[in-house]
């Protein structure tokens, strides 16, 4: 890795750059504001300091200041990391008094700003690369500007809500010690704290920051103060890194000048987090190809944590279905291009990929050979961010991750609305024409964020990028006026709208020319009711799933905790050819289904309609399907009208020679809502032990943790286990190996209690403590190779299964019925088929990966 450097003058250029310039200085050069909005800033900062912003003022000041941030923005000046947001705040929510409090203080950050350039000073940091999960020194030197930092003020040291770091300044040998020193040897410092709210502070509510106030002295222009993170001078062994790469880690700083008012916020420095070393690899592949069709397989090297991995790079060996492929040899790169590759023969082909010592072993996703097929499997992310947002990275960052290491056939960079400013949209659509390809598609498009009340969460997608007007939050608060918005503004037909439930959308408004999809899951977690809700409003729409990852790593990536709990998703896009138009046309005809992130391969049809599509009235159904999976098949169900009518194990060994093998031990929570439309039940988290008798465990492992810190298991001794995961809407399991097992065997679970969590809080039944409790699992109770034990909680009914599993499951299923309704419908009985009945299926695969189709329709007719 490359020694840690220095910001070069380069970047102190860079940073002098962003500075403003007086408004005075319209006299010398060319004002970035146009005369009448010039006017308009200068009555609005007099107006500021002359009377508090009020709900009889704020919507006329919100309006003007936000004017002003998009013009500062497109001069290319920093702009305050929550100007947008308080703006936005106040249009999208007029009476709220907690957002017009704030209005006034950014107000005056960027007065200041305006008024007074070079106040703040510039600022020098080591930019790394730095290495993930590692201890380190970072050190920030603020050079003082021309406003004096006073006894009362100092330089408040924020963390970004999002980046997982901890800072601490009491113990001088732990994790996370943070120091402060100047050039200045009349200054003295006292640690404090100060509460903050936004992004660099309490994300919903005001959360205490660190800060370093002047107790003596005075700090003037050219004084330096700098901060070290991971000050290893009395022992510490430095700052404990993320465990996820970045080109952009905010270590945010703010300036107080005297203690009288908000701090003010320092540009962010660019620091490097890298991958570390490899301990992994994957393979992409096209899902479906013709026999003879050329293509490309794509190694990707990768750390424990999913990211790209660094330093050298092993001998890989290829094999498909067995037979050797080809060859790589070491220190070829992290991403490797295989081109040329054929099949000739029908049928499921699988690539493992192996290190030349055997220690690193990988897969690729399952690849169709199909004689002419007529459409092809594209996968997708449909809702990610960045910096931009509250998240961290840049926007190209975003779309290299969705390129080069998610390998994605098409991306939307969905940035929050509230965040953004015109030139972040600019560079949004820019990054459209940039990246896309012949490859590799992107597509404009913004997140509507208003809480659920106001309708929830919706992603905006556009057909092409040029000239495209957001219908934003701030001047949209409403879904129908969202709607609305985008009918005046756009042609429907150019228009994709996708909500999701962390806020949950309305679902019992939808605009049918405009919303066609749901979003089923994310790294929010799992909710299939969401899109159930849809289909009992009578809405024709189909599933997806996407990311909502906020570290600009869309369509593969780990975990990072908190709300993010979970892998995200993908949407799986059926199109005849990888173009924009034939994207979008599966994405408005709903030609589409989700997954969890594994790309599973999915088939379904009701009297020969395909997903999303809406098949004449018959009374006949005859339903089939093909799932090949990206590991074994646990189970697959059909649903009609949110009922289970068909449903296969493929997994769980009922009649098992010896009760000595393997077991899945898994864990369930429901995510809908207690009340009817709020937000998504919280995580559960499940941490405990367990205790087996009659016999011994001889191995367990995680299928689905993904998550390095959060989601643990180790056998303490042959019969004992700690264990540490977590579910909302989905499942998460273990798999044990048990040896000797006697008739009498038992598994004891000791479940410590734990507070749901998650962002997008419930409002009315707000995230609860689950009490500790202890459940008995008996192997002689298993019926059909499985024993469940209910857990009951405060409406809900949580479980944990042990179900005994075959050593080797189906990869590929193939199944098809006739609906039994279809016998009832003859004399009008209470399961009779009947018009608008919509049919779709739920796949769970051993590794807890899930998938979903889009429904059918059968008969009826849909909204208009």
């Amino acid at each position: 890795m490359k020694a840690l450097a220095r910001v070069c003058a380069a970047l102190c250029l860079g940073l002098l750059a962003l500075l403003p310039r007086a408004a005075g200085a319209a006299e010398e050069e060319s004002d970035y504001l146009a005369p009448e909005l010039r006017a308009a800033v200068q009555a609005l900062k007099a107006d500021v300091r002359r009377q508090p912003s009020s709900t009889a003022n704020a919507r006329a000041r919100a309006e003007t200041f936000l004017a002003w941030i998009d013009a500062w923005a497109l001069s290319e000046r920093y702009v305050p990391v929550n100007a947008t947001q308080v703006a936005a705040g106040v249009l999208a929510y007029p009476t709220a008094a907690g957002r017009i409090a704030r209005l006034d203080a950014a107000i005056a950050e960027l007065a200041l700003l305006d008024d007074e350039p070079g106040a703040i000073g510039t600022l020098v940091a080591d930019l790394g690369p730095f290495t993930v999960a590692s201890h380190a020194t970072i050190r920030q030197t603020l050079t003082v500007g021309a406003k004096d930092i006073e006894p009362g003020g100092g330089i408040v040291v924020a963390r970004h809500f999002m980046t997982g770091l901890a800072f601490q300044t009491e113990d001088p040998a732990a994790d996370d010690y943070v120091t402060v020193a100047s050039t200045n040897p009349t200054v003295r410092f006292a640690k404090a704290t100060m509460r903050m709210s936004g992004m660099h502070g309490g994300f919903r509510q005001p959360a205490p920051a660190l800060v370093f106030r002047v107790i003596s002295g005075h700090l003037t222009a050219g004084d330096e103060v700098t901060i070290t993170y991971g000050d290893t001078a009395g022992g510490s062994r430095g700052l404990r890194l993320p465990t996820y790469s970045t080109d952009r880690l905010p270590l945010p700083l703010y300036v107080d000048f005297d203690g009288s008012g908000p701090p003010v916020s320092v540009p962010i420095a660019p620091i490097e987090v890298v991958g570390g070393p490899v301990a992994g690899v994957h393979g992409f592949a096209p899902s479906i190809v013709a026999p003879g069709e050329r293509f490309a397989l794509w190694l990707r090297a990768q750390d424990r944590f999913h990211n790209r991995a660094t330093g050298e790079m092993p001998a890989w060996a290829v094999a498909a279905n067995g037979v050797p492929v080809v060859s790589v040899p070491a220190g070829a790169g992290t991403l490797v291009q295989l081109i040329g590759l054929t099949f000739e023969a029908p049928g499921v082909y699988r690539f493992a990929i192996r290190s030349a010592d055997g220690g690193i072993v990988g897969t690729s996703n399952p690849v169709l050979v199909e004689a002419e097929p007529q459409r092809r499997i594209y996968w997708g992310d449909t809702h990610g961010h960045s910096g931009f947002a509250e998240g961290v990275g840049t926007a190209e960052r975003f779309m290299r991750w969705a390129r080069d290491d998610a390998r994605l056939d098409y991306v939307t960079h969905s940035e929050h609305d509230i965040w953004m400013d015109e030139r972040e949209w600019q560079v949004l659509a820019e990054n459209v024409r940039q990246f896309s390809s012949d490859d590799f598609i992107a597509f404009l498009g913004y997140e509507w964020t208003v809480q659920n009340v106001q309708g929830g969460h919706h992603n905006v997608l556009f057909r092409t990028a040029a000239g495209r007007r957001r219908i934003p939050a701030q001047g949209f608060g409403t879904l129908t006026a969202l709607y609305q918005g985008l009918r005046t503004y756009h042609d429907p037909q150019d228009v994709v709208v996708i909500p999701h439930a962390h806020q949950a959308g309305d679902y019992r408004l939808s605009d049918p020319a405009l919303e066609p999809l749901v979003e089923i899951m994310s790294q929010h977690g799992t909710f299939e009711w969401f899109a159930q809700k849809y289909l009992r409003q009578g809405h024709q729409v189909g599933f997806i799933a996407a990311s909502d990852n906020h570290l600009s790593q869309p369509g593969y990536s780990a975990p990072q905790g908190g709300s993010l709990s979970q892998r995200g998703g993908l949407g799986a896009l059926l199109a005849p050819a990888k173009t924009r138009d034939a994207l979008w046309a599966a994405m408005k005809n709903r030609a589409a289904y989700a997954t969890t992130g594994d790309r599973i391969i999915l088939d379904f049809t009701v009297n020969e309609a395909q997903m999303g599509q809406r098949a004449a009235f018959a009374a006949e159904r005859r339903v089939a399907g093909r799932v090949v999976g990206t590991a074994p098949i646990r189970s697959i169900e059909v649903v009609r009208n949110d009922e289970t009518i068909w449903q296969r194990d493929y997994l769980t060994d009922a009649v098992a020679k010896s009760a000595d093998g393997d077991y899945l031990l898994v864990f369930a929570s429901p995510s809908q809502p207690y009340h009817p439309g709020d937000n998504p039940r919280g995580w559960r988290r499940w941490r405990g032990t367990g205790h087996i008798e009659g016999a011994t465990i001889a191995a367990a492992a995680g299928t689905n943790f993904h998550s390095a810190y959060d989601q643990t298991v180790d056998v303490t001794d042959g019969a004992s286990l700690a264990f540490s995961t977590y579910t909302r809407g989905g499942t998460s399991a273990i798999r044990l190996t048990l040896k000797d097992v006697r008739r009498n065997a038992e598994l004891r679970l000791r479940l410590s209690a734990e507070r749901e969590f998650g962002g997008g809080p419930p409002r009315f039944r707000t995230h609860q403590t689950v009490p500790a409790t202890e459940a008995t699992l008996m192997l002689r109770e298993m019926s059909g190779g499985a024993v469940q034990a209910a857990l009951p909680f405060d409406g809900y009914r949580d479980t944990v299964t042990l179900r005994r599993i075959v050593a080797a499951g189906e990869l590929d299923v193939a199944f098809a019925f006739a609906d039994p309704a279809s016998e009832e419908s003859r004399d009008g009985g209470a399961e009779a088929v009947r018009h608008g009945d919509y049919y779709y299926v739920r796949v769970v695969q051993a590794n807890d990966a899930l998938a979903w189709s889009s429904p059918i329709w059968v008969g009826g007719y849909p909204l208009r």
